[in-house]
């Protein structure tokens, strides 16, 4: 979002935040009374540490480090991306970390030919190159790859043209009302509206020989504001690069699905990947893109799908034929994972892993090396700490990945090479990626939830020198009463008013929490500053530059240290905490929500399939009356059957019990201190950090069994977007019935398991 249109909200949202601070004021007397985890003495000295931490955060660090770091391509492969983990390397080195490079070879198909050209009378040859900007030092350099998405197929294809919006479902159904077939076309889509990687699957489900996927002014350019390098928008030239692979299946290398890519793994025949399309595809910018819908004839777009481009809209297929190529070199690329540790001091076996990836599409500024570089800062100042004589009582593991563009590989090779252990002795796994500024976007498990709302009240936001947290809650409330507002933001905006915690996300995909959380089961978050930046219009494109950062970005910083400073207290709180800072009633309160919109879900479809139903029965006489309708009618749904979501409803009841003793066991150990037997209090320490792998399957989701965790995954038809319950919610969205009863008996069994791991701790407390 631009800065002048949020500046409309950010008064609203001033006076909300002064109202909302006295509430959450008046809420502390119904808090637990104190840092979470923490005794009172050591909740003093643990402030004191932060403190000391703050106070060697400097933005000029991230600055120098950032410019450095982007300053030639760094994507898989290159050699920057090398020189990048090998300066990391000495870096962490120098800050006394036991730090090491670990490599793992990944399939990595990289572009020999690409190209596009329209055939007609009105012949175009797309440029497909993004042009060097006088005042961007970067965007001339030597050594990128050309746009284009890794894992799409190989394919020289000829054919016709149809648009089909953003190329979602929905779409496709309308496109089949008005009599129009993809098959053998190729399908011209815009970003937008739903994940990459679904537009070109989707079509190639519909029967499409080949996708374009091209950037529309409407969503990214100069209907959002003036265009790079006037503003930060996407030039008409600009292209977003980007995964297709399917990583709802599952991420990381396509080779060696559930297994680490070392040198003696078993890979999977090229042709057996199920992530990897096979119809080519290729991302253009909206200057290739005119000539190509100016093309199409056939009935105009439906008003939703026109954008900002100066001509009529219509959805094809086009007279003139497009002749589209792309061949890629299959081969097999290095990347380089930077991990370094501090080992703990008195539970050396309960890591806390703290990761963001260095691997751009380009260069990166923005997305990730801006959250890259803020973790290098943390990674700096507890090196610092140490120095002055502290050490951790858990073992520290922090983690710059590579290959995250392409498909989360260098995190979840790791992770899946390292599983066992992990699953021993990891208890937080702590992501971020990109950074902006303005507010705080933070997702993950819901046993964390309380935690950051500690850690957010108590760092300043740059700006506005509120508490970090306020500025969320304000922002939640402006996105909840808009008029426009999603019914999530409703319920979100209802959560934030009631003056307590601000609720966190569900975390879907995207990011290198993926293999942590959805197939591990180890407790994440995901973090980040954004909502002011205009970094949005240059993702993943040549123009993602330092030179664009500093302008459009944070010009200061400041919201490089405030990540830092976030990041930072949770990895030292987590790392010190007497009992790790963990609260399960927040998980099962959330529950009880995904459980109540289960419920309305299932109401809601079974109003409109008989509502559907009437309109057939209407449209059907109509038709009768008047056999020169030109649109077809959709298919029929099928009636909603009873579904049975008492097993859910049950599970979540006791659990809700559950969690209120072991609050209540909770509050009493606190009162006292935690004044506990060192071995009791490490076998606590164990099990809490474990508890979330409850919560987790080994079978797996229905259709791809990579995905383990039971309440968080990703949606087969939103891509990064999460399904929360999916096994139940995603069957009833797709109608399967039995399906979706089954799935009930399933997680509520899943939940009753992490609800008996529950109860041993809470009998571990009260021994």
């Amino acid at each position: 979002m631009t800065r002048w249109k949020i500046r409309p909200l950010l008064t609203l949202a001033g006076v909300l935040a002064t109202f909302m601070t006295a509430a959450a004021t008046d809420q502390g007397s119904h808090d637990d009374g104190g840092m979470l985890g923490f005794a009172p003495a050591n909740a003093t000295a643990q402030q004191s540490l932060e403190q000391r931490f703050d106070a060697q955060l400097d933005p000029a660090d991230q600055r120098s480090w950032l410019k450095q770091m982007s300053s030639e391509p760094n994507q898989v492969g290159s050699p920057h991306d090398k020189a990048n983990a090998e300066f990391m390397l000495a870096k962490f080195r120098e800050w006394g970390w036991d730090a090491h490079i670990e490599t793992f070879s990944v399939l990595y198909p990289t572009p020999k030919k690409v190209a596009l050209e329209l055939l007609g009378p009105h012949p175009y040859t797309a440029v497909l190159k993004e042009p060097a900007v006088a005042s961007d030092a970067t965007s001339g350099a030597e050594g990128a790859l050309p746009p284009y998405n890794v894992y799409g197929g190989d394919g020289d294809v000829t054919a016709a043209l149809v648009y089909a919006n953003y190329g979602m479902p929905d779409d496709y159904k309308e496109l089949a009302r008005r009599g129009i077939d993809v098959r053998g076309k190729i399908v011209i889509t815009r970003y937008g509206g739903g994940w990459r990687g679904l537009k070109p699957k989707l079509a190639q489900e519909h029967g499409a020989v080949g996708c374009l996927i091209y950037s529309d002014p409407h969503d990214d350019g100069y209907a959002q504001g003036d265009t790079y390098p006037q503003g930060g928008w996407r030039p008409a030239q600009g292209v977003q690069r980007g995964s297709v692979a399917d990583m709802q299946q599952y991420p990381g290398d396509p080779l060696t699905p559930g297994i680490g890519s070392t040198p003696g793994a078993k890979r999977l025949a090229l042709k057996d990947a199920k992530t990897i399309l096979k119809i080519p595809v290729l991302p253009i910018s909206y200057a290739d893109a005119t000539p190509l819908l100016q093309s199409l004839t056939g009935p105009v777009a439906p008003a939703g799908w026109r954008g900002s481009l100066p001509f009529a809209y219509h959805v094809g297929p086009s007279t003139a034929k497009a002749h589209l190529t792309v061949l890629s070199d299959w081969g097999q690329k290095p990347v380089y994972d930077v991990i370094a540790t501090l080992k703990g001091s008195t539970e050396p076996d309960l890591w806390i892993v703290r990761g963001n990836h260095h691997d751009g599409w380009v260069f990166g500024a923005w997305d990730p090396l801006a959250g890259n570089v803020a973790l290098m800062a943390e990674a700096k100042a507890i090196g610092g700490l140490v120095k002055q004589g502290w050490r951790p009582q858990r073992t520290l593991v922090y983690a710059s990945w590579d290959g995250e563009e392409p498909g989360l590989l260098g995190s979840t090779e790791w992770a899946e090479t390292h599983a066992a252990e992990l699953q021993q002795k990891a208890v937080l796994y702590l992501n971020s990626d990109t950074n902006g500024r303005g507010f705080l976007d933070a997702g993950g498990s819901h046993s964390l939830q309380h935690l950051v709302n500690q850690v957010a009240a108590g760092v300043t936001d740059p700006e506005t020198h509120a508490s970090v947290r306020e500025r969320m809650r304000a922002h939640m409330l402006v996105d909840g009463y808009g008029k426009d507002a999603k019914p999530e933001a409703k319920a979100n905006a209802k959560l934030a008013a009631a003056g307590g915690d601000v609720p966190i996300e569900a975390l879907g995909s995207g990011s290198d929490y993926s293999a942590f959380l959805e197939h591990l089961g180890i407790a994440s978050l995901d973090l980040g500053f954004s909502g002011e930046d205009d970094d949005g219009g240059i993702y993943h494109s040549r123009y993602d530059s330092f030179d664009h950062y500093v302008r459009f970005g944070d010009p200061t910083f400041e919201y490089g240290v405030a990540l830092s400073k976030v990041a930072g207290h949770i990895v030292l709180r987590t790392a010190d905490a007497n009992v790790l800072p963990l609260r399960f009633g927040d998980f099962s309160s959330t529950l009880d929500r995904y459980v109540g919109e289960l419920h309305k879900l299932v109401d809601d479809t079974r109003k409109a399939t008989e509502q559907q139903h009437q309109l057939l029965d209407l449209h059907a006489f109509t038709l009768d009356a008047d056999p020169t309708r030109p649109l077809a009618p959709p298919a029929r749904d099928s009636d909603v059957p009873a579904i049975n979501l008492a097993p859910l409803d049950q599970a979540a009841k006791q659990l809700k019990q559950s969690a209120q003793a072991f609050q209540a066991a909770y509050a009493r150990r606190a009162s006292t201190g935690f004044d506990m037997p060192a071995p009791q209090q490490q076998q606590l320490n164990q099990l809490m950090g474990s508890l979330e792998q409850a919560l987790t399957d080994p079978a797996g989701l229905p259709g791809r069994a990579w995905f383990k965790h039971f309440i968080y995954a990703p949606g087969m038809l939103t891509g990064y977007g999460v399904k929360t319950v999916p096994g139940v919610r995603e069957a009833i969205e797709a109608r399967r019935w039995d399906e979706a009863n089954h799935y009930a008996v399933l997680t509520a069994k899943v939940l009753d398991r992490y609800r008996t791991q529950l109860d041993q701790l809470t009998a571990l407390l009260n021994r």
